[in-house]
């Protein structure tokens, strides 16, 4: 996908634990209606992406989801599409299984796939996970995905380096000229916190690639996120301010007026 294709505004559907996963009370028919009417809100509102993840799936796998997570997901993949046609599509399979969330997308038509861990290895809460840009890259290949956009964090959240930390600008430069990302993410240290602001500028000087604030946007820090391409949000968007609860209509408004306003 050209960087010109790459939605500016992406929203984040937190899905509740799916079948099979240890949370999983939700019945997957009402799950989906809440998909549709969360892609609906996005859309109304003025947002032009959806970002659906697995985020009720807890605790994580490190590597490949169940089957029926694979399938799950599918499923309101298709949905949100259905309710949002004209929204960009992404898809991210937490805690970092790209070759399913590829899969997906090839079968859901979804624009983009989100990658925690593409490069380098990072010590997690599901452990240490290494990245895969190299299968991950020959698998788009394979399902000749090549206008499907690889959005990958730098630094993500939840983790630390498992060796000596490096700078954030040198691994965000990997990330676009050895790991081929076509965005790169940047984010606090975990749900809902706060991404430094000069990361996010010392970033998007250092790479040729739009670059994205992927955590703690809210309305008050919209300012400091003006030298970002864009921004992914999901807390900022439900009543309360916390991840994992519906969309609300009138925080997802508030927030693209306030966007708007922001980048003028």
């Amino acid at each position: 996908m050209s960087d010109s294709r790459l939605p500016r505004l992406i929203g984040v559907i937190h899905l509740p634990a799916l079948p099979g996963s240890p949370a999983f009370t939700v019945p997957l028919d009402a799950t989906l209606a809440r998909v549709t009417d969360e892609a609906g809100i996005l859309a109304a509102t003025g947002f032009d992406g959806v970002m659906v993840e697995n985020y009720g799936d807890v605790p994580f796998s490190p590597g490949r989801v169940d089957a029926v997570t694979v399938a799950a997901m599918t499923a309101c993949a298709q949905a949100a599409r259905a309710a949002a046609p004209r929204l960009a599509l992404g898809i991210n399979v937490l805690r970092n299984d790209a070759e399913s969330a590829l899969g997906i997308a090839r079968i859901v038509g979804a624009h983009m796939v989100r990658i925690n861990v593409h490069m380098g290895a990072r010590v997690t809460d599901q452990g240490v996970i290494e990245g895969r840009a190299h299968d991950t890259l020959r698998e788009r290949q394979r399902l000749d995905l090549g206008d499907v956009a690889l959005l990958c964090d730098v630094a993500v959240k939840h983790s630390s380096p498992l060796g000596a930390p490096r700078p954030i600008v040198d691994e965000a430069a990997e990330l676009v000229e050895r790991g081929a990302a076509d965005a790169v993410l940047v984010t606090g240290n975990g749900t809902g916190h706060a991404a430094s602001a000069e990361d996010v500028r010392s970033v998007t000087e250092a790479v040729n690639a739009p670059v994205y604030v992927a955590s703690g946007v809210t309305l008050d820090r919209l300012p400091q996120c003006s030298a970002a391409y864009g921004v992914i949000v999901g807390s900022a968007l439900r009543a309360n301010g916390r991840a994992g609860g519906r969309i609300d209509a009138d925080c997802a408004k508030r927030f693209v007026d306030a966007y708007r306003q922001a980048r003028g």
